[in-house]
């Protein structure tokens, strides 16, 4: 239809029409920094920090050297540093895609987030000292440090699991494939808990009974299995993330993620039996 002077006429909107619904923004590594909560941006930048440190720790121990294993060395402040820096933030990240309540989430973070920095701080502490940071009830001091840091694994263990839970009882969101990948990562995560936990209990036993020396070494049988087992919670979803921004097929991507968590399932299976056969 023209008006009079021969131009087209605006169209006419249909009464009552719905307006166009924005497209729903997806949680992921290249979210929009400034959309963030504030809780997820101090999780992400306490993590970061964590993982300065853990590298930082690994330049000191190339220029002041000393042995890269036992209860002594910086070992422990580099790995602890990376490990509890990326499983931060990994944790907060994937949590976005649970079915938890904005607040519940908000006040599991914050406490996780404080764990962390304590569990870090603690044994960079000692090893500055020169002494182990787990398990160690020489002094006082020493035994105040150690004592802590086996609260905080508990902590961290009930933190942990109640995300995991939460997995379980509530499809999470996300792209193709995530619901498979968070829960079979919270799973795995369960058993490096599980084995975290039997390394602590074991030492303190040894330790309480006299055998200091054999405490400090009892852990190395569970160390593989702890280790492979903590970061599933990161590799998978990632993995299943990188899949959603390529042009394969729904089919494909979801046949790569299946394949991913059976080859890590494999990997956390073959450390477990080292384990067995070591312990």
């Amino acid at each position: 239809m023209e008006s009079r002077s021969g131009t087209p006429a605006p169209a006419v909107t249909t009464a009552g029409a719905p307006p166009a619904r924005p497209s729903p923004v997806r949680p992921g590594w290249r979210g929009a920094w400034h959309g963030v909560r504030s809780t997820e941006r101090l999780c992400h930048v306490t993590g970061a920090v964590l993982v300065l440190s853990g590298l930082a720790h690994l330049v000191v121990f190339a220029v002041d050297g000393g042995p890269w294993d036992g209860p002594v060395s910086w070992r422990k402040p580099v790995t602890f540093g990376l490990s509890f820096g990326l499983t931060l933030i990994a944790i907060t990240w994937v949590t976005s895609y649970l079915r938890v309540g904005t607040r519940l989430r908000s006040a599991l973070l914050v406490v996780f987030a404080a764990d962390c920095v304590v569990e870090v701080g603690g044994i960079t502490l000692q090893a500055w000292r020169r002494v182990p940071s787990h398990l160690n009830m020489e002094t006082g001091f020493d035994t105040a440090v150690s004592m802590t840091l086996a609260v905080g694994g508990g902590v961290l263990v009930v933190l942990l699991s109640v995300f995991a839970v939460a997995s379980f009882q509530n499809r999470p969101t996300g792209p193709l494939g995530m619901p498979l990948a968070l829960r079979s990562g919270f799973a795995i995560l369960l058993v490096a808990l599980a084995s975290g936990a039997a390394m602590i209990a074991r030492g303190v036993v040894l330790t309480r009974t006299g055998h200091q020396e054999a405490a400090y070494h009892s852990t190395a049988p569970l160390k593989p299995l702890h280790g492979v087992s903590l970061h599933a919670v990161l590799v998978l979803p990632a993995l299943t993330w990188l899949l959603s921004h390529t042009p394969w097929s729904d089919r494909t991507r979801r046949r790569v993620i299946q394949a991913a968590v059976g080859c890590y399932a494999a990997a956390v299976l073959g450390a477990g039996v080292w384990a067995a056969l070591t312990w």
